[in-house]
């Protein structure tokens, strides 16, 4: 009984230092940029020792791909939250209102996955790695579009659920590097309704609709 204690207790404060990590890196990231950033200066703003950093994370890339995967994760559960909320059929134009109602525009987290993006570049490695991550939130919204289909059609130039998915993705991607530039978010949000819009119906905000 005493072990088990000790151990949730251990678990707790593992649980908490690493949370603690990961706040103080995001706000040196950002404010320093990725690729200037030292585990000593994350370390000292968390108020932890290198011990404490390495028992969670073997590198600054490894405390990035959690910080990546939180926010990967969060986008996702937005992304499929604002679209489950129809039933087989997807009315386009509702969703895509709820979706950039919603959606994730902090500009402090795109100048430091900018930052990773710029490393990860220049290391085939940890680029697979970032393809995978962001392959997670293309899944989502694939296979939203897929359970749709049959009910919904999807303008055919998009081709399958999957190209469809990879054009929302691209649109984001377009949006947010507008974002970093003029620091408007609320353009943002309306640019980005515009061109999801656009891309998932005829252009007009009429969704097209299946033979079936």
């Amino acid at each position: 009984m005493v072990m088990d204690g000790t151990t949730g207790r251990v678990t707790r404060r593992r649980v908490r230092t690493r949370a603690n990590l990961l706040r103080a890196a995001f706000s040196v990231f950002a404010a320093k940029g990725f690729g200037h950033v030292s585990i000593e200066e994350v370390c000292e703003a968390a108020g932890y020792s290198r011990g404490a950093f390495y028992s969670n994370f073997s590198s600054l890339d490894e405390l990035f791909f959690a910080l990546y995967r939180e926010r990967a994760d969060l986008i996702a559960e937005q992304v499929s939250g604002a679209l489950s909320l129809d039933g087989p059929d997807l009315d386009v134009p509702a969703a895509v209102d709820r979706v950039t109602e919603v959606l994730l525009l902090d500009r402090d987290w795109l100048l430091v996955k900018t930052d990773f993006l710029v490393h990860a570049a220049r290391d085939p490695d940890v680029a697979q790695s970032l393809l995978e991550h962001r392959a997670r939130l293309r899944r989502a919204i694939a296979d939203r579009l897929a359970r749709a289909r049959g009910h919904t059609a999807l303008p055919a130039v998009l081709g399958d659920t999957d190209a469809a998915a990879h054009a929302v993705v691209a649109a984001y991607d377009g949006v947010t590097t507008q974002l970093l530039l003029d620091r408007d978010a609320v353009r943002a949000r309306s640019w980005l309704k515009q061109l999801l819009t656009a891309l998932l119906t005829d252009g007009s905000g009429t969704p097209g609709h299946s033979p079936h």
